[in-house]
């Protein structure tokens, strides 16, 4: 598909949702990248003094998701508890792995670029740093592994 458009997309405004009923909003995500491992061969008979690569299994990074600290707000740590002992689920059933939707807005809010995170999960959450002298607002973020990253243009 062409490029569509005179200016690059701006990557200010984006949406996350964390499962079916439920949105949290984010200042930041990172990690939405993925490649493919490469296997080299070479035999010992062969005429050519280099190795041939073929393609690997496919490794996705972990997403990294922040945002600001509000008080009395402990979903990061309340979705991490939920995988503590890798638990499949808690008292209303659900299960710790999840679909994540990541979506990039235009100007009119709509979705042009979608990921879709398979079997998320979160592996670490990490609560802001204290500094009596700064000036900033307190971030806390949440690490996600996945086992695949869907990319699609919508």
């Amino acid at each position: 598909m062409p490029a569509v458009g005179d200016y690059p997309l701006p990557k200010f405004t984006f949406l996350v949702e964390w499962n079916e009923n439920s949105r949290m909003g984010f200042t930041e995500v990172s990690g939405l990248d993925f490649e493919t491992e490469v296997i080299e061969y070479r035999e010992g008979n062969s005429r050519k003094y280099n190795k041939l690569k073929q393609p690997g299994l496919t490794k996705y990074s972990n997403v990294t998701l922040k945002r600001g600290t509000f008080e009395g707000d402990i979903d990061f740590f309340n979705a991490w508890k939920e995988t503590y002992f890798f638990q499949e689920g808690n008292q209303t059933g659900s299960k710790f792995r999840r679909t994540v939707t990541i979506k990039m807005l235009n100007e009119s809010h709509e979705p042009i670029m979608v990921w879709t995170l398979e079997n998320a999960w979160p592996s670490k959450i990490q609560s802001t740093d204290l500094k009596a002298d700064a000036n900033e607002v307190a971030i806390e973020s949440m690490e996600l592994v996945h086992e695949g990253l869907i990319q699609q243009s919508v």
